[in-house]
This record gives C-alpha cells, sequence and structure tokens, in this order.
C-alpha cells in the first residue's frame, strides 16, 4: 500500500541523509556507479548499497540498470529538481557558516537581472565590498518569472531588478535608476560620426535583433513600422549577452537594448548611442527587498543601494 506524502516525509526526516542525495545526483549524471564513486570519494560497492538503501527507504526505483550502467527511471527523473535544490541550499548554509567562523558580519543572497547588475552592481558592489569587507554577497542572475521563484521558495533576500507586474507579498520595491530603449553601435560605426539621424538612416542598417518575448523586441518591432523598408537582420538571434557584446564590438551592426543593459559598454566607449526620436522610458532598475524580517547584512546592502542616489537615465 502506498505511503502518504506525510509519512514518507517523516521517514526521510528520520533516515535520510545529505550523503544520499549527493549519490542521486552523481548516478544521474555520469550513469556509472564507478565514476560516482571515484567523483565523490566512495567505493563502488559503498555507492551501490547507499543506492539500494535509498531505493528501500523511498520504496520505489531509482534508477534502472544496463551493460554500460545505469539510468534514471521516471520516478528519480521527477525527483532530480527538487534534490538539485536541496544541495544548492546546503552548499548556501556551508557558506553562511563559514562566514561566520571567519569573524564575517553575515552573508547576502542577491540575485539581479542583467539590466541590474550592468547598470547598478558593477559599481555598487565593489564599493559596498570595500566599505563592509566582512559581509560577502552571494549574487546570481535570473529575469522575470525566476525571481519571483526564487522569492516564494525564500532563496533569496533581495533582488535587483525592474518592478514587478504583481509584488511579491511582504515584499516592496525600491527605484535606483531610470532606463529607457537606446540604439547602440560599435564606437567607429559610420553612424556614430553623425549627430542629425533620422529613422531612414537607420532602416539601411543591419539590425542585431534580440529574440521574441523580450521587451526590446517589442519594442524594436514598433520602431520598425517608421522604417521606409522593412529592416535587414543579422543571422544570429540571442539572449547571450557574451555573444551580443562580441557582435557589436566587431560587427558594423545595430541593436535595440536597454540603456542600463549597455551602460559598462557605453562608459568604456566601446559601444556608441544612436539618438533617433524621442526617449521611450521603461520601468526603472531598483530593489525589491522584504518589508520585515531581513538580516542584518542583507539591509546594510539594501540601505546602501537606496542611498547611492538614483542615476538619470
Amino acid at each position: 500500500m502506498p505511503h502518504s506524502a506525510s509519512a514518507l516525509l517523516n521517514r526521510l526526516l528520520a533516515r535520510g541523509k545529505f550523503r544520499h542525495v549527493q549519490v542521486l545526483l552523481q548516478l544521474a549524471e555520469l550513469g556509472s556507479v564507478q565514476r560516482t564513486a571515484d567523483a565523490i570519494g566512495m567505493t563502488q560497492s559503498s555507492v551501490t548499497q547507499t543506492l539500494a538503501y535509498l531505493e528501500n527507504l523511498l520504496e520505489v526505483r531509482l534508477f534502472e540498470r544496463h551493460a554500460r550502467g545505469v539510468r534514471p527511471t521516471p520516478a528519480c527523473t521527477d525527483l532530480l529538481p527538487v534534490a538539485r535544490q536541496l544541495m544548492l541550499g546546503v552548499a548556501d548554509s556551508a557558506q553562511i557558516v563559514a562566514a561566520r567562523q571567519q569573524q564575517g558580519e553575515g552573508v547576502v543572497r542577491m540575485i539581479a537581472s542583467a539590466s541590474a547588475t550592468n547598470g547598478v552592481l558593477v559599481d555598487a558592489l565593489p564599493e559596498f565590498a570595500q566599505r563592509h569587507p566582512g559581509i560577502q554577497v552571494h549574487l546570481g542572475e535570473a529575469e522575470g518569472e525566476d525571481q519571483l521563484l526564487a522569492i516564494a521558495r525564500g532563496e533569496v533576500d533581495l533582488v535587483a531588478c525592474r518592478r514587478p507586474p504583481v509584488m511579491p507579498e511582504g515584499w516592496e520595491f525600491h527605484p535606483l535608476r531610470e532606463d529607457r530603449f537606446i540604439i547602440v553601435c560599435q564606437a567607429d560605426h559610420p553612424l556614430a560620426r553623425r549627430r542629425a539621424l533620422k529613422w531612414a538612416d537607420v532602416a539601411q542598417a543591419t539590425w542585431l535583433v534580440l529574440p521574441a518575448g523580450v521587451a526590446a523586441r517589442h519594442r524594436f518591432d514598433e520602431l520598425a513600422r517608421n522604417f521606409p523598408q522593412a529592416p535587414r537582420s543579422y543571422p544570429v538571434v540571442t539572449r547571450s549577452l557574451t555573444m551580443l557584446w562580441r557582435l557589436l564590438r566587431h560587427q558594423q551592426l545595430l541593436a535595440l537594448v536597454p540603456l542600463n543593459l549597455a551602460r559598462p559598454l557605453l562608459d568604456e566607449g566601446e559601444l556608441a548611442e544612436l539618438r533617433v526620436g524621442p526617449a521611450v522610458h521603461i520601468e526603472p532598475i531598483g530593489i525589491l527587498q522584504p518589508k520585515a524580517g531581513m538580516g542584518q547584512a542583507a539591509s546594510r546592502l539594501g540601505e546602501f543601494l537606496r542611498q547611492a542616489g538614483p542615476r538619470a537615465a
């Protein structure tokens, strides 16, 4: 007879170990008992016994054996996302404890959009680190729904982003940087040397367009209606910033992007902004933080970012 979720939870809490989760993940990734044993410093027989114990504990088969190793069963595949999150949490816990043991003042778990990282954090975090060397900031990148999921799971203390369409319960947003859409190109692009540009001028260029579903792509499609003819597009469409910046720096292309996304390359003179038509402002970059219950380290970082003051777009 199948056990209830509550009964399985109680069994895992009483008899489960983090080592079981590590073996599960390594077996799923490597597909071999021997390679798993080598990767995590166990013997082959210990890995086999650990897997048998875990399957007995859950009363479900997790791997199918075959001539070249093992493959995850559907039940195992369902468990893998949760197991990965659990191990990430264990790793974060180790970092937090280590920071305290090293006389640190605490750890801030933070995620940011690419625009927030480029427009705010690349300058702000090094300065914050100089002023508060005892606070560790663990920064990751996430966009849109992934930010809200991280909040819902309790995985972050602060989020640098645009104001979300629906505010998470118990959180508040503080704007930091204004933003707008801009047209960018390499600094020595022929159009970068011209001051009075019209839509007809940029319409004749080749464009590096972002994928459908991105706000900048939607705005580009709107602007393209002003062009006297359909724009030429470069045959690479990507969200990868590494590829985007590489192409813009080394090809004679134009792209429509948020100002804050391109700000570091504009400040360093590697890209130039082309001014055509009126500015189109978008939601500012800011900090999303809990209304109450923040740790001391997260509170200090949030206050530091807010006091840095707005920067006009």
